[in-house]
């Protein structure tokens, strides 16, 4: 016969070691983070689930990039790291309530879709072309003539922060 005081201890136990596991869980999910590097290196980005940004870095290919496409590759970028710490809730979750269980099925169906966009395209690179006309113009222009040299202010021996604003001089 089974002794009902051990099933009851049993009970206590296994509730308490999945009590446990649950608030393991929670810190787990609630600390997420996720990181992505840009496919050129210039851009890094860490941010939580919820998608705040925690750390941004610049790689030295974001010097020669334009602003926009930079921009552009922070957002791609950092909308990685969200999906990538997103997707950690499952793995966390799954030892706790099964994979295929009823309650994963509502925990994935609470996680928003993240759309996130492919990086931009490499600008091209900006060229200059000049055509014959243009180069031969710009042979036979003269150069521009020198600036005229400033001439040295004159000093006429005023004191202009030992006088007042409110005095005139000669009298009133």
């Amino acid at each position: 016969m089974t002794d009902p005081n051990q099933l009851i201890e049993d009970y206590e136990q296994r509730t308490a070691a999945l009590l446990e596991q649950a608030e393991e869980a929670k810190s787990q999910i609630a600390n997420l983070t996720g990181a992505a590097t840009s496919s050129d290196g210039a851009v890094t980005v860490s941010v939580s689930a919820g998608g705040a940004l925690l750390s941004l870095s610049f790689g030295t290919k974001a010097d020669d990039m334009p602003k926009d496409r930079l921009a552009a590759l922070v957002m791609s970028t950092a909308k990685r790291a969200q999906a990538q710490a997103v997707g950690q809730i499952t793995t966390i979750m799954a030892p706790l309530i099964g994979d295929n269980s009823e309650a994963m099925e509502f925990v994935r169906s609470q996680i928003p879709p993240i759309d996130v966009p492919d990086e931009p395209e490499p600008a091209a690179p900006r060229q200059f072309v000049v055509n014959e006309e243009q180069q031969d113009a710009a042979a036979t222009q003269p150069p521009p003539p020198p600036r005229p040299a400033r001439r040295p202010a004159e000093d006429d021996d005023t004191d202009f922060d030992q006088r007042s604003l409110f005095k005139k001089e000669g009298g009133w």
